[in-house]
Parts: structure tokens; sequence; C-alpha cells
């Protein structure tokens, strides 16, 4: 996807969004509902084109995918489109049919399915009387029935319990494990955590792509080291040190020490603070959540700040 707007009645869903995703990654778009996700995965599978740029998927434009091509992706969609006067196990069967899969093959493949999202148990149930969270389960076993290359998972979580949703999340790991690439949308923020690269998506703007390492540092201007003295100190010593970047003071007794590394830092902070003989309470190095990180993204992007300034995330993530 490279610079690509999409406008409906003139409103802008998406505006000038860049990323590509990596053959056998498992990438997470990631925001709050009605922040253009649906609309970033629709244009990968043609059902919306791009008002202004550039779309591929596996190499083709999406409107003009080859069969051949068509059958390597796998598609969940976030609203609810099974049929609903089938049993659990005949929809699943009749989406593995539609992909070409023999009687045979269709019958295992339907088995496993059912029972990687647990609902072998029910499989003879219509599922107009499945739960809510069923039937995105089902919706899920329905997608991965043809074991496609191409997973592209709108919200497949949503309305699951915690418990269900670490397991999808299992699955969709071991599923990039196997060597297929996953794409999938979440507004659960944490779920960052699970993701190889993580797209953060707020009003139809992309505000950071990478890995969840590297959006830490973006958010915080680097690593942080959070540093707890016994008594008074003004800490400048810590701004001398190499490898430092910014000093937070947060009286009495505490300081947030922006790094390039934390790991190479923190043994020359613990010294300094030792040399100018103050007692050290404790060192360790700060992980904010996701939450907060995609706080800290979108407070930056709406003050208007350039993606990548140091100053403005730390300083709002470490305010005491």
């Amino acid at each position: 996807m490279e610079r690509v707007r999409k406008d409906f009645n003139g409103v802008r869903a998406l505006e000038d969004v860049t990323f590509a995703v990596p053959r056998g990654a498992l990438v997470g778009v990631i925001g709050p509902s009605g922040a253009g996700k649906t609309t970033a995965i629709s244009l990968f599978t043609g059902n919306l084109v791009p008002t202004r740029g550039v779309v591929r998927t596996l190499g083709e434009e999406p409107l003009r995918l080859r069969r051949r091509t068509r059958e390597r992706i796998g598609l969940m969609p976030q609203r609810f489109t099974l049929y609903p006067e089938l049993t659990t196990s005949e929809n699943v069967d009749f989406f593995a049919s539609l992909f070409g899969l023999l009687a045979w093959r269709r019958r295992r493949r339907t088995r496993e399915a059912l029972q990687l999202v647990e609902l072998w148990g029910v499989r003879n149930r219509m599922t107009a009387k499945l739960s809510g969270g069923m039937q995105r389960r089902l919706q899920l076993a329905c997608a991965l029935v043809h074991e496609p290359e191409l997973l592209i998972l709108d919200e497949p979580t949503a309305g699951l319990d915690p418990l269900l949703r670490q397991g999808v999340w299992r699955e969709l790991i071991q599923q990039r494990e196997r060597g297929r690439t996953v794409v999938v949308t979440t507004q659960y923020v944490v779920d960052a955590e699970h993701c190889d690269l993580v797209a953060l998506i707020a009003d139809g703007r992309l505000l950071a792509f990478g890995p969840p390492r590297d959006l830490r540092r973006m958010a915080l201007g680097g690593e942080v080291v959070q540093v707890e003295v016994d008594g008074a100190w003004h800490g400048d010593e810590l701004e001398a040190l190499a490898g430092v970047r910014h000093l937070h003071r947060i009286p009495p007794g505490r300081f947030w020490v922006v790094v390039d590394n934390a790991g190479e830092v923190t043994p020359a902070v613990v010294e300094t603070v030792r040399r100018v003989g103050v007692e050290v309470v404790s060192v360790r190095e700060y992980r904010p959540s996701f939450d907060e990180i995609f706080a800290a993204l979108v407070h930056r992007d709406r003050e208007g700040q350039e993606v990548g300034g140091a100053a403005a995330p730390a300083a709002f993530l470490l305010r005491p």
C-alpha cells in the first residue's frame, strides 16, 4: 500500500497511508473503532478501490486478482456473512468446496478447522443458534479451512472472552510459524504484543509502522531507565553519560533517563549514582503498555509534531 487515500462521499477515511506486509509475518493493524482499519484491509481484498495511491496483494492489483491468487487468500470479514440455516459443519464444508477441496479432504479439513476453534462439539448445531462468540470462531474456521497462504482477518477476537482471545492469537502465531502471512485488525491495542509488525492507525492516518519494540522507542524517544534514589540529588551527572538523550526529574528522588540502549547504559547509571555518594533504591527499565504508547502517538499526531520526535512523546508518557 503506497500513498493511499480513500474518500467516501467527501469524507476522508484514509490519508496518505504507506506500508508493506512481508511474507511470513504476523501484522497487526491496530486502532480504535472508526480509525480506518477495515477500510485499509478492504483495499487489499479489492472490496474497495483507493481514491488515490497504489495497492498490491500477492503482487497483483486487488480488482484483477486471478482465481488462482484468490485461492491463496483466506478472508474473515468483520460482519457475519455465513448461512444461518446451515449447521456449523455445513458452513465450513461449503466454504471448503468453494476452493475446490475434494470430498475426502473437505471432511478432514472441516473437522480440523472446527477442532481448532473449539466448535467440533457443536458441529451439528444450526448456525443461527450459536452465540455471537461462537459465530466469530466459525467465521475464522471458514477462513482457515483451505489452508491459505495469506490470511486477512478483520476483528477476529471481537466479542470473545479473554481466554478465547488468547486461543485465537495462539493459532494465528502458529499459522505464522507455518510460513503463512497474517494480517489482522483489532481495536485491542494490547494485541500489539503478539505481532511481528504493528500498523497503528487513528483518524485515517498511519501513526507508526514497525516492530513493537521500535514503537516503544518512537513513543518515548528511546528506551527509559527509571531510577529512584534515597535523598535529595539533582542528577546532573546522569545527563553527561554517553547514550543518554534526556533526563526527566520527578521529585523527590526519582528520574526517568531516556537512553539509546537501556541494557548498555543501566550499569553506568548505577555506577554514577553510587560514585556521587547517593544510595540507589531501585533501577529498572520502564516498559509502557501499548495503551500508553498509542495514546502518546495519537497525542503527538494531533499536536502536529513530526513522527520520530523524541521530546514531546517522552514528556507526555513520563508526566508524573
